[in-house]
């Protein structure tokens, strides 16, 4: 990726993963004013995938941004997935149907999703997934190639051996996440800083959770930048950190549209007092025993029984910090209305499998089925 490439990067890209919806279905009109804001603010990546909103947030980026723009003005991005290939000829069905769907000739940069220790990483080795993704690139159909990465250190070191032709690298990375024995994104942003490979970051707001928090921790930030919000900090924090190109949000109105544009239009990275106190916040939340679901909601469309996962798990977290909330009580009650309960779980394990923060969720669907579901 050349020099001039970098620095054509914006600080925030908008990810596609949680766009609003309207009666079950993404709501155009509101996804359209809200690329509008973005791009009018002078930014412009989108970041989508082929699973996102069902398959429907590719054909959004085609709907809000290819129609509505010239098409050298924005730079798109959307991923391979190893779980729908059967096949080295699922490819480039695949991407045909991601072109098709997005309305485009090319994509800006093309990563191979969530390649990690495993099925996924083992699936992409299978079916020489990165010589294919150079051959889309010398075709002129992918302007820059890389992955996005959920995996360990070790894999991540062996794949950037075996593969220097790599140009970027998407990993998740946030205060919080920094020690979290399991995502380890302190070290996958140490390799990469090392190697001077550019870093897209994902989850920097971790699903919300660094956006919303117990009123007691909010007071910290609060006390130090009373106009800033909470996720504001958890964004410059990652915006502060060298070697970072890009950092997804996936914005689901305009509100927190325009509060992010507001973060990085006259971009302030963290004094030295600012990174104490994220150290502090991060200690009390971390001394809080919370589900690190993120809502990306892999989960919820191979559920045999329907269940809304993430949104159980919304419920747990808060009932573990709040435990007489009566809201979060009545949350549920209208969660199951239109999904499945938490004891519908038969224990498949699908969600497991493809859960990016390998969460033990059959376990923790029989305690919530305890608390939410008991008589």
């Amino acid at each position: 990726m050349s020099e001039i490439q970098l620095n054509d990067m914006p600080k925030l890209g908008f990810g596609l993963m949680r766009l609003p919806e309207k009666n079950g279905v993404i709501d155009h009109e509101h996804v359209c004013r809200m690329v509008d804001l973005y791009m009018n603010a002078g930014m412009n990546y989108f970041d989508t995938a082929y699973v996102y909103h069902g398959g429907k947030s590719e054909v959004a980026a085609r709907e809000a941004i290819v129609k509505r723009y010239p098409r050298d003005s924005f730079m798109l991005a959307t991923k391979l997935p190893a779980w729908e290939m059967r096949s080295a000829a699922d490819a480039d069905r695949l991407f045909n149907e991601q072109l098709e769907r997005a309305g485009v000739d090319y994509f800006d940069f093309y990563l191979l999703h969530s390649a990690e220790d495993g099925s996924n990483y083992d699936t992409y080795v299978k079916y020489d997934c990165f010589d294919w993704g150079m051959q889309r690139k010398a075709e002129g159909k992918i302007r820059h190639f890389g992955f996005s990465y959920h995996g360990s250190p070790e894999l991540l070191i062996e794949i950037l051996d075996e593969h220097p032709e790599v140009e970027f690298v998407q990993i998740q990375l946030n205060y919080l996440d920094r020690t979290n024995p399991v995502v380890r994104s302190q070290e996958l942003y140490e390799i990469l800083k090392d190697r001077n490979i550019p870093i897209i970051v994902m989850e920097p707001v971790r699903g919300g959770m660094l956006a919303n928090m117990d009123p007691a921790l909010e007071k910290k930030f609060k006390d130090r930048q009373p106009g800033k919000s909470v996720a504001s900090w958890a964004l410059r924090f990652v915006g502060s950190l060298p070697g970072v190109m890009t950092i997804l949000s996936g914005m689901s109105n305009t509100e927190q549209m325009e509060d992010n544009i507001n973060t990085f239009k006259d971009f302030e990275p963290l004094a030295d007092d600012e990174f104490k106190i994220i150290d502090e916040v991060t200690q009390d939340i971390l001394s809080m025993p919370q589900i690190g679901c993120t809502a990306c909601r892999y989960c919820c469309d191979g559920c045999p029984e329907n269940i809304v996962i993430p949104d159980v798990f919304r419920t747990i977290n808060t009932l573990r910090r709040y435990p007489d909330d009566w809201r979060s009580k009545n949350f549920y009650s209208g969660l199951i209305q239109r999904s499945g309960k938490a004891s519908d779980c038969i224990g498949c394990g699908q969600c497991e499998r493809v859960c990016p923060q390998h969460l033990p969720v059959i376990d923790l669907m029989k305690e919530a089925a305890g608390i939410l579901d008991r008589a």
